[in-house]
């Protein structure tokens, strides 16, 4: 079977929309450029300087709307463009204070009254992944579609908010490639432990409803609640679609 990469993601601002590349350029321990680069604080964050856990943000655990958010992300001139199939489209930059009021009258509808509202639009000079330690998220579609058998649903990779999706790998083969190396295209991963995942991934991401058990399904079939690993980056390099993956 083909070992390639099939798709690259990225969400922008953490927990608030997703988009495709092409490729992208990978540098040694760092997250993937632009990836979480922003976060939406709540009003009862707590927060520290630079990262800080998912805990302090509006994300699709609680807020199970956002989960239908896709982006777009104009580099070279820093605005994003935010859809969603009932909020509309909304184009801001995120890092301009006079359009944060705009953004939070958009995005405010979309998370359920009782739970705290966000309020401000943070970053930390590098990706605010749910991982303390600056990585990459790579996932297997052998082991999500085992996952859509079991559970008799086709499920969308947009549930599990992915960076790198492979194709060709045995089913879970993924979970024993802890403290192993992966090379895709020019770069080089360290596997360095599994992903543990949250209710988020219960979330149709076209509607942004909760419609699948993903959760009890992971621990009635498998034992646990992990999908997917996380990797940090040890040799720079670009990387695009098609690109072939082997175990170093």
């Amino acid at each position: 079977m083909t070992q390639v990469l099939a798709q690259i993601c990225r969400h922008p601002i953490k927990g608030h929309g997703r988009e495709t590349l092409a490729s992208v350029r990978l540098l040694a321990g760092a997250c993937m450029p632009w990836d979480r680069h922003w976060a939406v604080a709540h009003d009862a964050a707590k927060l520290v300087d630079g990262w800080n856990r998912c805990a302090n943000f509006a994300r699709g655990a609680k807020a199970p709307a956002l989960m239908a958010i896709t982006s777009d992300f104009d580099e070279a001139m820093g605005v994003i463009t935010l859809r969603h199939p009932e909020a509309g489209e909304i184009a801001f930059r995120p890092d301009d204070a006079a359009d944060l009021p705009r953004f939070l009258d958009w995005v405010r509808p979309l998370n359920p009254a009782e739970r705290a509202q966000p309020v401000a639009i943070v970053s930390a000079g590098r990706g605010m992944t749910d991982n303390p330690v600056e990585s990459v998220s790579i996932l297997s579609l052998a082991s999500l579609a085992d996952l859509s058998a079991k559970m008799g649903t086709d499920l969308s990779v947009d549930r599990f908010r992915g960076n790198l999706w492979i194709e060709g790998a045995a089913v879970w083969a993924e979970f024993g490639w802890i403290g192993q190396r992966l090379c895709i295209g020019e770069a080089v991963f360290e596997i360095t432990e599994r992903i543990t995942r949250c209710s988020a991934t219960t979330v149709d991401p076209k509607t942004g409803r909760i419609s699948a058990p993903t959760l009890a399904a992971l621990e009635e079939n498998y034992g646990h609640q992990d999908f997917g690993v996380y990797a940090v980056v040890v040799e720079s390099g670009q990387i695009s679609v098609g690109d072939e993956w082997r175990l170093a």
